[in-house]
């Protein structure tokens, strides 16, 4: 991994200020999987309009200049919630009856990739939250299995799968600690 170019990390609750730099971004990073009914832009327009009007909404993006490379955004999600409902095996009752941060997109543009901008993003988004843990969905087929492994090397732990759409790949359900 090389060093991190120089970024401006900002943190924003609100969505309309920086929906549009989100979807500029998201199209570059998802460029080769767009033609997917679940990737496409309008696809992710949709969910990023739900997540962004969900308790406890945040999002970070990672700025070179001023030129957005990379993004992160989640949500706070309680017992019962549907991304609990739908992982299968259930969850055990100990992560569930604690809120806990679902991140529910990590991006960052080709050009940034291995420079540690996904991680300080991810960090970022994380810090100075209340919930005990963080939970995330990946493709096992990303980068040919390298994705998964990155969230594993930041204390990501497999505790099931999901399928949150008919037009969703099958996602593992992983989770780590917050602090």
């Amino acid at each position: 991994m090389t060093l991190a170019p120089a970024t401006d990390l900002r943190t924003y609750n609100e969505l309309d200020a920086v929906r549009g730099e989100l979807l500029d971004v998201y199209a570059e990073v998802r460029a080769p999987l767009l033609h997917l009914p679940n990737y496409a832009v309008t696809a992710f327009g949709e969910r990023l309009d739900r997540h962004g009007c969900e308790p406890g909404f945040v999002t970070v993006l990672a700025y070179a200049g001023d030129y957005p490379v990379g993004y992160a955004y989640g949500n706070r999600i309680e017992d019962g919630d549907r991304y609990w409902q739908r992982t299968s095996p259930a969850p055990s009752h100990d992560l569930t009856s604690h809120p806990a941060l679902a991140v529910k997109e990590i991006g960052v543009r080709p050009a940034w990739r291995g420079t540690g901008t996904a991680r300080q993003i991810h960090d970022t988004l994380l810090d100075g939250r209340d919930e005990q843990y963080a939970t995330l969905m990946v493709n096992e087929a990303a980068g040919e299995g390298k994705v998964h492994a990155l969230y594993r090397s930041w204390g990501y732990e497999d505790i099931g799968h999901s399928q949150p759409s008919p037009a969703s790949p099958r996602l593992t359900v992983m989770v780590r600690p917050i602090r």
